[in-house]
């Protein structure tokens, strides 16, 4: 899950494995697996670290 922010300044958790496309159009537009589109207010860029941080927390191993 990633947090980001709607333009109209709304926190909002995502999930990472939905997100099917990424665009600047020119605001980052965000369509979802499902159909839904979300304008938001994180760069392409920050979108991509986001879900790069979030995959490598997924697939680390776990804490003994």
């Amino acid at each position: 899950m990633i947090d980001i922010t709607t333009l109209n300044g709304r926190r909002v958790t995502v999930n990472a494995e939905l997100i099917e496309m990424v665009e600047s159009v020119p605001e980052t537009l965000i369509t979802l697996t499902t159909g839904r589109k979300m304008l938001v207010k994180e760069t392409q860029e920050e979108i991509k670290q986001l879900v790069l941080e979030y995959r490598r927390l997924v697939n680390q191993p776990p804490v003994s």
